[in-house]
């Protein structure tokens, strides 16, 4: 047993879970120590001491429910003295757009260039996905927008849960790292009056590492999907940030914004065929984890942030995050679930 731990803290019932995480043989003599501000774990005569963050005070008189699971390592549950500062995890692209600013599209995957210097007129979002479902219980006449569609003018952004739409405007604002796939797979002209529109969609794909970057709409409208294009002012500097980290970033701070939004905590991720492949229960998003690899020489060991715990962040790391249940869709199971 090494001083390899996970905290996970929850801001809103001030209360903390301790997991120390086995390195060694499970029947060695191990003695935890718990100040407020450090832990203490003893094994084998030697003693690892971690200093904590300083947003995280710990009650060791609280300490409770500890237990041994193989496997995993020791579990103790413990109050705080103060609650961690508040985390912020509002969906910040609304904010980030801005009208009359330049800005620059990057591909998140490769870090090429996708749209330069773009500025917009106004910055809107779209309604919700289902809104025209709900147009019934608005209008006592037919629907007045079925045959409308909310496609950007030039120099509009329409922003969406999980995309944003643009105009293409003048030829000159369509960059040449973007290029569109003309070809439909499989489905020709037989399928163009289905109901799977995605499927008429021609694809954006970056020139450079042929990731997937969106869709586009109409003739002028592009769609670009929120977990694969950054945006910066034209005036900032780009730096990469790990795919792993920034798509994790993405998805927590969308469940956050909806869940606020809509009053829900139960989310499905469907493909572009309508298929359900993962549903989603959002447990709480008020947690702040703390996790330590301890001195140990070797970190082949599980860590719960894989390749965002590099060496370089320091003996321990802290991370905002959003706590979810999930259940994987696969070769048509658990339909009977009432979701």
């Amino acid at each position: 047993m090494a001083g390899r731990f996970l905290l996970e803290i929850r801001r809103g019932t001030q209360s903390a879970l301790l997991v120390i995480r086995e390195t060694g043989l499970p029947s060695s003599p191990v003695d935890v120590s718990v100040a407020a501000d450090r832990l203490e774990v003893r094994s084998g005569g030697s003693c690892e001491v971690t200093a904590l963050p300083a947003e995280v005070s710990l009650a060791p008189s609280s300490c409770r429910g500890l237990k041994h699971l193989p496997g995993e390592g020791l579990h103790l549950r413990m109050r705080l003295c103060r609650p961690p500062p508040s985390a912020d995890l509002v969906y910040t692209l609304r904010e980030s757009l801005k009208p009359q600013k330049n800005y620059i599209f990057y591909c998140q995957s490769c870090g090429d260039i996708i749209v330069k210097d773009r500025k917009f007129l106004r910055v809107l979002p779209l309604p919700s996905e289902n809104w025209s479902a709900l147009v019934e219980e608005w209008c006592c006449h037919p629907d007045p927008f079925a045959r409308s569609t909310l496609h950007p003018q030039r120099d509009d952004c329409f922003l969406g849960d999980t995309f944003f739409l643009l105009n293409l405007g003048n030829e000159s604002h369509v960059p040449e790292s973007v290029m569109c796939s003309s070809t439909e797979t499989g489905h020709d002209a037989s399928q163009r009056g289905s109901n799977l529109k995605s499927k008429e969609n021609t694809r954006v794909i970056c020139k450079r590492c042929k990731t997937m970057l969106g869709e586009t709409v109409s003739s002028d409208t592009i769609k670009y999907y929120v977990t694969e294009v950054i945006i910066r002012p034209s005036e900032g500097s780009f730096s990469p940030t790990l795919r792993s980290q920034f798509v994790q970033h993405m998805v927590a701070q969308i469940l956050a914004e909806l869940s606020s939004a809509k009053s829900t905590f139960r989310f499905t991720i469907e493909g572009d065929n309508g298929k359900i492949y993962i549903l989603i229960w959002l447990l709480n998003s008020d947690t702040l984890l703390v996790e330590s690899l301890g001195s140990s020489s070797s970190h082949s060991g599980f860590t719960l942030f894989g390749d965002t715990f590099m060496p370089n962040s320091g003996p321990v790391g802290t991370w905002n995050a959003v706590k979810v249940l999930y259940q994987p869709c696969i070769k048509s199971r658990n339909k009977e679930l009432p979701f």
